[in-house]
């Protein structure tokens, strides 16, 4: 990576850091659309940021077709909140270790974002944001959970002609539902929202190129 790229990953990074809440504050979040949701069950994942073929990259996994819940859906690495974790990155830490092999030694911690609701399946799920400065090394996948990795550009991810917004309702309430057509796969749902909520964090920066 020459001089000025370096630059401005660090500018990118320092912004994140910066615009990102705490990862001590995690537990305190509400959903900032569907409000306080106490008797939600908790859930992190974890939104990993790298260099790939000199672009910055995030990290996906298409969910196994033999599971019974969001099978062949593509997500973040993540899941639900066991009684050891003390804390929801360590869920997403956790998680990302068990589905694809991510060493928790890899990954710097930015910080979190503001948590999204499930409705239908009442999860309160707290995005953890980190980088790889070394990039993720070797992955292994747990097959019985995970079909297939998906590193994706930012720069492509960033494509208003791959983005597009439906509303749902659901009994008197609307909500926006973020589609994201990346190649072969459709990123949507919570993970869409997620993703549609990190690019409008890195829409308030001004980095140029550095994506």
């Amino acid at each position: 990576m020459d001089g000025r790229v370096l630059q401005e990953r660090t500018l990118l990074l320092t912004h994140l850091r910066t615009y990102l809440e705490a990862p001590e504050h995690a537990h305190f979040l509400d959903d900032q659309l569907e409000g306080h949701q106490p008797g939600a069950r908790q859930a992190a994942v974890l939104l990993v940021l790298f260099e790939h073929e000199g672009e910055l990259s995030l990290l996906f996994i298409r969910r196994a077709s033999t599971l019974r819940a969001h099978s062949g859906e593509i997500a973040f690495p993540g899941g639900s909140a066991e009684s050891q974790d003390a804390s929801p990155v360590e869920t997403a830490l956790r998680e990302a270790w068990e589905e694809i092999g991510l060493a928790p030694e890899r990954v710097e911690i930015l910080g979190a974002m503001p948590p999204v609701f499930t409705v239908v399946s009442n999860f309160l799920i707290v995005p953890v944001v980190g980088y790889l400065h070394q990039g993720p090394g070797e992955l292994r996948l747990q097959e019985s959970e995970v079909a297939e990795l998906i590193v994706a550009p930012l720069r492509a991810l960033t494509d208003p002609a791959i983005q597009r917004v439906e509303h749902w309702t659901r009994g008197e309430k609307t909500r926006t539902v973020y589609f994201f057509d990346y190649g072969t796969y459709c990123i949507w749902g919570a993970t869409g929202r997620i993703l549609a909520a990190l690019l409008s964090i890195l829409d308030t920066h001004d980095a140029g190129s550095s994506l």
